[in-house]
């Protein structure tokens, strides 16, 4: 049998099909065409029996149920249960997607201290120790947000948004040129700050970095392990198992 996880993200919304912890499809599209794209992925994997969803903008609820039909749906929430101790000081507040990502963290690394990076609108860090323990983390802004608030907060500087990998050069000649390195450098600089301050607390850390910007960021952050964006559905696929099992 087969498992179909779908992560509503804040611009895209990403569908992977699993047999067991093997992912056998991925798709990745915008809002709009979540439907068409469901309807597809039924229709080429008959065999799926239970889905998962995990929603940071709001849950599609009546596209997606009538897209499904009869498969089971499991909603992602802060009162799911999950494969490991969650010690967030305010679990509500906890982002659903992150929940995802401590999963994965426990299914691909099991009996390991693990920081996930996830480089998407913001940046957040959040820490898994190998005791199976979600610790908590921190969130800042993400690459495309700093030159957005640049250009909103000032009166001169214009807007200009990332969207392929730059230089190395660390010295702009333009205005442009500017803005891209202190907002690509700086996110960059300030993860590899956040790896050593953590790789101080936790031995033998592993360092994953994922999200729409990690390709991006890949090549300018130290002692890290990209992962593309089948991570955080891999750890919905574990969160959907674990409920199946347990």
């Amino acid at each position: 049998m087969k498992n179909l996880a779908i992560d509503i993200g804040n611009t895209l919304v990403k569908l992977a099909v699993f047999e067991d912890s093997s992912l056998l499809e991925l798709k990745i599209t915008p809002a709009e065409n979540i439907s068409l794209v469901l309807t597809e992925l039924v229709v080429n994997h008959s065999e799926i029996s239970k889905s998962v969803i995990a929603s940071v903008v709001g849950i599609h609820k009546e596209v997606i149920t009538k897209s499904l039909k009869n498969i089971p749906i499991l909603e992602l929430t802060a009162t799911t249960p999950v494969p490991f101790r969650n010690l967030y000081a305010t679990p509500h507040s906890l982002g659903i997607d992150r929940i995802a990502l401590a999963a994965a963290a426990v299914s691909e690394y099991p009996n390991k201290n693990v920081l996930v990076i996830d480089a998407g609108t913001c940046i957040t860090y959040d820490m898994v120790t190998k005791n199976k323990e979600y610790v908590g983390g921190a969130i800042s802004p993400g690459v495309n947000m700093r030159l957005e608030a640049m250009h909103n907060f000032t009166s001169k500087l214009p807007l200009i948004l990332i969207d392929k990998e730059t230089s190395d050069k660390i010295i702009g000649t333009t205005t442009q040129e500017n803005l891209e390195i202190g907002a690509l450098m700086g996110a960059a600089l300030e993860i590899n700050g956040f790896i050593e301050s953590y790789e101080l607390q936790y031995q033998d850390l592993t360092v994953i970095l994922t999200g729409g910007d990690s390709q991006l960021l890949s090549k300018k952050v130290k002692n890290s392990i990209f992962a593309p964006y089948n991570f955080l559905l891999k750890g919905l696929n574990h969160i959907l198992e674990f409920n199946t099992t347990k």
